[in-house]
């Protein structure tokens, strides 16, 4: 804060105590701290949590697209505790049973031959790890990835993200390579053409490249998703310049898609793949980095120059095996599937009824709505460079009308995020989309006419 701002200028009069000590004491992430107003959560049930406030919202962003299981997930908490009553860290040179038998389960539910995991405490871990594993096995440094990306924020993973937030970070790690996205609606390239551009990247680059990384599914950066034949086009294109393919499965992973994964939805199985949010529900932070039963044999005689302090930390994995068998017992896949199908209409009809929607676009409950100020163009309300300015945007004031309606739906650029949690109801949908349906008037008197 300057010398003349105080908290009491940024802050709501109503502010409570732990919000203002939280803002005077606290780093606001990904912000300038002059405009950060922390909201204080006390709970949360099912698909909803509650504020200091007494009011109650429905989590249409799953938080930060990670509360896959909710916010009352009784059975990953008591394995935190139980664990933490057993002993609750051992340095990673031991084992423990969450550990071995996560990685079994991992192992189970990941698609082909992944078999062989290293575990972490983030998704930018995860990324940082799949880089690592690449470069070490294929004795190359370049990592191919693309513009509208989002794959972490230390040195390694800010380097290969796309979202403009690299851009304080530069020059970063050196090696990595943007290439263009698979975005039908605001680019000049089609989906496949994309491909073709990575293809002769990957030829003019030589024999330099250790791997292309992608989010199967885009996240943060719009929720785009490929035509059916991209990503296993994309395999081949990477393998036959002896590249391997990273699949980036930190928001579209653990049913986020419908599917386990991202991959799943494209029938492809990656190289590499990260996975973070959803691997626990967000009940502990864990990250995991999975590889192919080829890449596991190659360090069988070369070192795995790798490693965490809390690598495999004995609470976060017992989160994690029992997030992954609560995702199994309650069959949360199939129903995020079934209900994905319903929110998918449902989103429709708000495009019918709003011209400010260009397009909402996703697969499972993992969707998109982009706006726009004119339809015929393509004009977007937001832009990239507004992810590191000041000041808010049409697209945060659409955000904020639907806070105010009762629901919690997060926005990146242009695009509203809608990634509830896995156990949303029919109902629960319907209650979200009149709350979006008041909100995106805000966009429609926003427009261009």
């Amino acid at each position: 804060m300057s010398d003349t701002q105080t908290t009491e200028d940024v802050l709501p009069e109503d502010a409570t105590e732990i919000e203002r000590l939280d803002k005077e004491y606290v780093f606001g992430t990904w912000s300038f701290q002059s405009e950060v107003s922390p909201t204080e959560v006390v709970g949360g049930e099912g698909v909803r949590f509650s504020t200091a406030d007494g009011e109650e919202y429905i989590d249409l962003s799953g938080q930060l697209m990670c509360s896959n299981l909710g916010h009352s997930a009784d059975g990953v908490a008591d394995a935190i505790a139980e664990q933490a009553h057993e002993g609750a860290y051992f340095a990673p040179g031991f084992t423990t049973e969450p550990r071995a038998r996560l990685g079994e389960k991992l192992a189970e539910v990941t698609p082909g031959n992944l078999s062989k995991t290293f575990f972490s405490t983030s998704g930018t871990e995860a990324v940082e790890a799949a880089i690592k594993i690449a470069r070490m096995y294929t004795g190359k440094q370049k990592i191919i990835s693309r513009y509208r990306s989002y794959h972490g924020a230390t040195a390694g993973s800010i380097s290969v993200t796309g979202d403009p937030r690299r851009l304080m970070a530069e020059p970063g790690v050196p090696g990595a390579i943007k290439a263009p996205d698979p975005y039908a609606y605001g680019s000049t390239l089609e989906p496949m053409e994309s491909l073709e551009y990575i293809d002769e990247m990957l030829m003019l680059e030589g024999d330099t490249v250790a791997a292309v990384l992608v989010e199967p599914v885009v996240g943060s950066n719009g929720i785009l998703v490929p035509p059916e034949e991209y990503l296993p086009r994309l395999k081949e294109i990477a393998h036959d310049h002896g590249a391997l393919l990273i699949c980036d499965e930190v928001m579209s992973g653990f049913g986020r898609t419908g599917e386990w994964f991202g991959s799943d939805v494209f029938d492809v199985t990656p190289d590499i793949m990260s996975m973070a949010k959803g691997l626990s529900g967000a009940y502990a932070p864990l990250g995991a980095t999975i590889v192919t039963d080829e890449i596991a044999d190659h360090f069988e005689n070369e070192m795995f120059c790798h490693g965490h302090t809390y690598a495999g930390h004995p609470l976060a994995c017992a989160a994690g095996l029992a997030a992954v068998t609560s995702y199994q017992d309650q069959e949360l896949i199939p129903h995020a599937r079934q209900v994905g199908d319903y929110l998918e209409g449902r989103l429709e009809e708000l495009a019918e009824d709003h011209p400010s929607v260009g397009e909402t676009r996703g697969v499972g409950l993992f969707r998109g709505i982009e706006l726009t100020k004119d339809p015929d163009e393509r004009v977007p309300f937001g832009h990239r460079s507004d992810k590191i300015s000041m000041g808010s945007t049409v697209v945060d004031e659409v955000s904020a009308a639907a806070w105010d309606e009762g629901v919690y739906v997060g926005n990146m650029i242009n695009t509203l995020i809608i990634a509830p949690p896995l156990p949303i109801t029919e109902d629960d949908v319907d209650e979200a989309v009149a709350g979006l349906d008041v909100a995106l008037e805000v966009s429609d008197a926003a427009m261009d006419r």
